[in-house]
């Protein structure tokens, strides 16, 4: 069977419908006479008669009434389907999966129970991860991501403004151990440290900027009691007093403001390039998506004006 014998199927369940080539053409908004073309041209695929027509009225012949009899209920279901389609082009609708590294995970909680007001019909999935992950392949709507280093078929999508790093402790922590004025002394603190999806233990990056010749940046490796692979944990045992964690200072400011965390080493951070949300490069961004970012980055404040835009390459 040839695969355009379905066009004109909408055109014809109108006229059959109406009894009327004029009316059917003024329901659809086309001319009489383009109605009567694809008509004929449906019958010719189609090898037999449908309607017939006279100056004063149109009715369907045996053929014809078999042939709307079963082409009706497909064509109300591709209806339905354009419709449903269109009307989550309008408005945020359905189920939004995000990949999320766990460093993000304080940077995303705070916003949940604002964006599930602001957008009730949207379902957010949210699954975090370190690993890479190839989020066409995979069945997300997006990813985030420290950076905008993604893939060449993405586009890039600033959620928060770059950040130093820092190194931070409890109150109780510091006043117990003291606080480290150089990286160096670190070696004489307990360090709560971060194993990485690949099995390595994360280096904690630093920068000398008073060093001969310019700024040098240097990394070094922390011991202490725990090793853990999530941030999230990091924070909170240091908020219990179990060691130093390092992370970007932006994730930990709604502790330090609450008194129950503390910043040490300043003067040798380096910076964060912010978070990106990133997704595949395409002319209309779902809305349910598009709401997400526009509550994000109202949420976080952030300085740019940025759209999407064409990422740094990897």
């Amino acid at each position: 069977m040839r695969s355009d014998i379905f066009d004109g199927l909408l055109i014809f369940t109108r006229v059959a419908e109406k009894r009327s080539f004029t009316a059917a053409a003024a329901e659809l908004g086309i001319t009489t006479a383009a109605v009567s073309w694809n008509i004929s041209r449906l019958e010719a695929r189609v090898g037999v008669s449908l309607l017939t027509r006279t100056t004063r009225s149109v009715r369907l012949t045996d053929a014809g009434k078999l042939f709307l009899e079963q082409a009706q209920g497909s064509v109300s279901c591709a209806e339905a389907a354009v419709q449903a389609a269109q009307r989550l082009g309008v408005s945020p609708k359905g189920l939004l999966r995000l990949s999320i590294p766990y460093v993000a995970q304080t940077l995303i909680e705070p916003i949940l129970k604002g964006f599930a007001v602001t957008c009730p019909d949207v379902e957010l999935e949210l699954v975090f991860e370190d690993r890479f992950v190839d989020i066409v392949a995979e069945g997300y709507d997006a990813g985030i991501r420290i950076g905008k280093m993604i893939a060449h078929d993405m586009v890039a999508v600033r959620l928060t403004d770059p950040s130093p790093l820092t190194v931070v402790g409890s109150p109780a922590y510091f006043a117990e151990r003291g606080k480290p004025q150089y990286p160096d002394q670190l070696e004489d603190h307990a360090c709560i440290n971060v194993r990485l999806a690949g099995g390595a233990i994360y280096r904690w990056a630093f920068v000398d900027h008073q060093a001969s010749g310019g700024p040098r940046a240097f990394s070094i490796d922390v011991k202490g009691p725990l090793i853990v692979n999530g941030p999230a944990t990091c924070l909170a045992a240091a908020v219990a007093g179990v060691g130093l964690t390092y992370n970007i200072r932006g994730v930990v400011e709604p502790l330090m403001r609450q008194g129950l965390l503390e910043p040490c080493l300043d003067a040798f951070m380096p910076e964060s390039a912010g978070f990106f949300i990133f997704f595949p490069s395409r002319k209309h961004m779902p809305p349910k998506l598009r709401a997400f970012i526009d509550f994000a980055r109202k949420f976080h404040e952030v300085s740019t004006t940025e759209t999407p835009v064409e990422p740094d390459k990897q």
